[in-house]
């Protein structure tokens, strides 16, 4: 085997690699009937997640725009608190640049 046999292989391992890729960006992006929605239709959301102990963790799932506190032990899930109203963004500030004055 020479130098360009390696480089062929090498180009067919990555064209394979970008076609997977690009499969799986085309499911995320519209989905699969049967198997997963496209992003922009799902209806439940995990806002944020924290481990409390190695087998123990607390998620903040957003359902239709309510979200909901929830325990994640290794013997199942609960419910902590439902129906809180998501917090309102904060307002986004620009800096204005300073403009130099002359003397």
């Amino acid at each position: 085997m020479d130098v360009l046999d390696f480089a062929r292989y090498f180009a067919a391992l990555l064209l394979v690699l970008g076609l997977i890729g690009a499969a799986g960006l085309a499911t995320r992006k519209f989905g699969v009937p049967g198997l997963a929605k496209p992003a922009k239709t799902r209806r439940i959301h995990v806002v944020e997640t924290l481990m409390l102990s190695p087998r123990q963790k607390i998620a903040i799932i957003r359902r239709d725009g309510i979200e909901h506190l929830v325990l994640i032990t290794a013997s199942g899930a609960t419910v902590i608190e439902t129906g809180i109203t998501p917090p309102a963004p904060a307002p986004v500030t620009i800096p204005i640049p300073a403009t130099e004055t002359a003397p």
